[in-house]
């Protein structure tokens, strides 16, 4: 565990600072934030513009609560149907449930605008923290959590700037960490399987891990099949089909996540093709679906479920170590070679 100095914490902006920022009154930004009362579009257009490049998001809640917050935190993930989330859910629960404080979720499907458009209705009704994944946001998002004024934790991956905490794994070194396995087995020929590309940030950065171990060791990662939509069975068979007829050559298939390396794993048993000595396979996040396959396919875990217990802690202000907001925690998963690595 790693911990960093914490950033300055800064004031929630007011209509004030809008008012200021646009050069209308404070009355003039009320009725356009609100919609209410007659405002030219011409001043209209300019407290939205002055609000979105500050980073203002009006509260919801004025004048009903003497603390200015309610009991809510704010969870903000990519996806339902990926298997990775419901895990750092149950971690965010575990912790919540004895707080006092209450989870409220909210998907983006892995798309900035959408994360933009959540995060701004979230924190209209001004929650007591905000927890979401990743690090990488449009610059309004970005403001808006950087003005917030309260507990900000980014989960899942350290690899980057975060604007208050930031709880995960460097992705770049999980990729790294698995290069160097397959190199140690005595594969060559290496493709690479993704979903969610380019959105999926963590996935991208597993990749460039992968080609910096890698060319470490001499080689270029031999080909690559991009798939825009969520993770499958069935399109990890497709895209394992595709890639090995565009390439029969290859002997390992690294996929950006477990759904689609199962899916490749089914697809090369079914095939006859020797699985690991023809060809090796190898996903990432260490979900249970893995334990009913036929063969354990090799992976990595992500440490989810402490991801989101430790996201929580934060939040909650109960963290163990005493945390409470500007940290950096980077947590180590582990690789777990499974029978389709050579060992």
């Amino acid at each position: 565990m790693t911990l960093a100095p914490r950033p300055e914490i800064r004031r929630p902006l007011t209509l004030r600072d809008v008012s200021e920022a646009s050069g209308v009154s404070e009355m003039t930004v009320s009725r356009v934030l609100r919609s209410r009362g007659d405002v030219s579009e011409t001043t209209r257009e300019r407290v939205l513009l002055a609000a979105r490049t500050l980073g203002y998001v009006p509260n919801k809640i004025a004048g009903a609560l003497a603390s200015q917050r309610v009991n809510l935190v704010a969870v903000i993930i990519p996806s339902l149907s990926n298997m990775v989330y419901p895990e750092v859910m149950t971690g965010i629960s575990q912790v919540l449930e004895d707080t006092g404080l209450q989870p409220v979720f909210g998907v983006t499907h892995y798309l900035p605008e959408r994360e933009e458009s959540v995060l701004y209705e979230m924190l209209s009704w001004r929650p007591s923290g905000v927890i979401l994944a990743g690090l990488e946001h449009t610059d309004a998002a970005r403001q808006m959590l950087s003005n917030a004024g309260i507990p900000i934790v980014e989960a899942m991956d350290v690899d980057g700037v975060a604007v208050d905490s930031v709880v995960g794994i460097s992705h770049r070194r999980a990729g790294l960490k698995m290069a160097e396995a397959i190199l140690a087995a005595g594969y060559s020929r290496i493709g690479f399987l993704g979903t969610m590309m380019p959105y999926d940030h963590r996935a991208r950065k597993r990749l460039e891990g992968l080609e910096e171990g890698l060319a470490q060791g001499g080689i270029t990662l031999a080909d690559r099949e991009f798939y825009s939509g969520g993770s499958a069975l069935l399109k990890g068979r497709e895209m394992t089909q595709a890639i090995l007829a565009r390439s029969p050559d290859l002997d390992f298939l690294y996929y950006s996540n477990d759904m689609i390396g199962a899916g490749g794993l089914l697809y090369c048993l079914e095939a006859g093709i020797d699985v690991p000595g023809r060809v090796g396979l190898a996903g990432f996040n260490g979900v249970e679906l893995l334990d009913g396959l036929p063969r354990r396919l090799a992976t990595m875990d992500a440490c989810r479920l402490e991801i989101g217990r430790t996201a929580a802690q934060i939040i909650a202000g109960v963290h163990p170590s005493g945390l409470i907001g500007g940290e950096r925690i980077e947590l180590s998963p582990t690789l777990e070679l499974g029978d389709t690595i050579r060992r």
